[in-house]
């Protein structure tokens, strides 16, 4: 029988002490193709969660994973994090806690799984201006070089573009 790690029980020892001190414990995590949180909060592949009982609804601290609910931006989401990812788990109000080796890259992200992602992301580009469109602004750069200020208050407008 493999010998199972350390690491998920001094995870539950730090979030237990951080609780009966009334600190709010705080994990740091890896992000990778294993974990599921939401992408739009991390940051630099690593994203940092509150998993005080406050704050998340159903936490389960087992020996491969941590799973729990939590509120982000108001919209309830199921968290799952591998064990193995975990970098640190701390308590906010004085930052006592403990730090652990970060996973082996071969489970971070690849740099083409990280292009992909930025790929399937939604791109802004600019819309070329329509003739008429130029030639109302030439004419108005033409005109005062003191032009009329926006005007404040009023009903916005929708201008729409085919």
């Amino acid at each position: 029988m493999p010998e199972v790690s350390t690491k998920p029980y001094l995870l539950r020892a730090i979030y237990e002490w951080c609780t009966d001190n009334g600190y709010t414990p705080h994990i740091a995590v890896v992000v990778d193709a294993n974990t599921r949180v939401p992408m739009q909060f991390v940051k630099n592949g690593e994203i940092v969660l509150n998993i005080s009982f406050e704050a998340t609804s159903g936490l389960k601290m087992e020996n491969e994973t941590i799973s729990f609910s939590a509120r982000f931006g108001g919209v309830s989401r199921d968290i799952l994090i591998p064990v193995e990812n975990v970098i640190a788990i701390y308590a906010r109000e004085n930052g006592q806690g403990m730090a652990f080796e970060a996973p082996n890259p071969a489970t971070a992200l690849s740099a083409a799984e990280q292009q992909e992602q930025e790929e399937s992301a939604p791109v802004l580009s600019s819309v070329p201006v329509s003739e008429p469109e130029k030639k109302a602004a030439d004419s108005e750069s033409k005109g005062d070089d003191d032009p009329e200020p926006p005007k404040k208050g009023g009903r916005p407008v929708l201008t729409r573009i085919k």
